[in-house]
């Protein structure tokens, strides 16, 4: 059992540590649950969620290059706690320049994709679906 086990922490731990468009894995509804619930036990007055729109995920995603995104805790301009994300490419770096052709054909260096603008979660809108009955 120990064998198998160590395997796999190993396997786990080689896979994550590829920039890949392959990181991550549902994990079901019982252990998230499970997760969100043990963060919130311990964080009571954390934000209790982020929520990001599909447009600017997917013109992340859609940069030449990006194999992910990666979320970073911020601050805003109030102050208020937020996320900025910006995609990654394969080589596991932030996009901040990427690559394009331009309208003449040509290759240009542009400002990649870095966003905010997020809806902070307030318990509210079906965001207990996670709590112990």
């Amino acid at each position: 059992m120990f064998q198998q086990t160590k395997k796999l922490t190993i396997m786990v731990q080689t896979e994550l540590s590829k920039f890949t468009a392959n990181v991550g894995e549902e994990i079901g509804l019982e252990l998230g649950a499970q997760f969100i619930s043990t963060y919130r036990k311990a964080n009571t007055s954390d934000v209790t969620s982020y929520y990001v729109g599909r447009n600017i995920l997917e013109q992340v995603l859609a940069q030449p290059g990006c194999v992910g995104i990666r979320f970073y805790n911020a601050y805003n301009e109030a102050f208020e706690k937020t996320l900025v994300y910006v995609g990654v490419n394969a080589s596991g770096s932030d996009m901040l320049n990427v690559t394009a052709v331009n309208a003449n054909g040509q290759l240009d260096i542009c400002k990649g994709i870095v966003a905010d603008r997020i809806r902070i979660g307030t318990g509210n809108d079906n965001e207990t679906w996670w709590e112990a009955e």
